[in-house]
């Protein structure tokens, strides 16, 4: 693996998780939104990751067919939580129903910061990575003077 190959699958990796990052605050902000644009409550939203081969050019096609392992993170799709909304007894709110129920969002959020701890610590993992692999770097050139 090359210095360049570390650097794209750990730049993958940070964004990725930067958006990961990015939903799990749109959760957390949109707790309580019991409206939105489509009707009815926010949905909580999740990022679908993958690893992919790790290809750009003809060489590095070439490479990831004699080494499978290099691969990069890309995430192929955010999705809705197919829970249905809690529902909350509060007459007086403007979107309650006709018996009195505002349908609030199914955001948990103990386990939304869950999920932001685990995004923080892979992007700091990425982070390190490319620290690393810059550090390296720096060693081959000194090798080389």
């Amino acid at each position: 693996m090359s210095f360049i190959d570390a650097l794209s699958i750990s730049s993958t990796g940070l964004s990725a998780q930067r958006l990961r990052m990015n939903l799990i605050s749109g959760n957390l902000a949109n707790v309580h939104t019991t409206r939105t644009e489509k009707g009815g409550p926010y949905q909580r939203r999740e990022a679908v990751f993958a690893a992919k081969p790790l290809n750009t050019d003809f060489n590095q096609v070439l490479a990831s067919h004699l080494d499978p392992k290099l691969a990069k993170v890309e995430v192929v799709q955010v999705v809705e939580d197919p829970r249905p909304p809690i529902l909350k007894y509060d007459p007086d709110h403007p979107d309650a129903n006709a018996e009195g129920y505002v349908a609030l969002p199914n955001i948990q959020v103990l386990e939304e910061m869950v999920n932001m701890m685990a995004a923080s610590r892979s992007y700091e993992a990425n982070v390190a990575a490319v620290k690393a692999t810059k550090a390296m770097v720096l060693r081959a050139l000194e090798i080389g003077r």
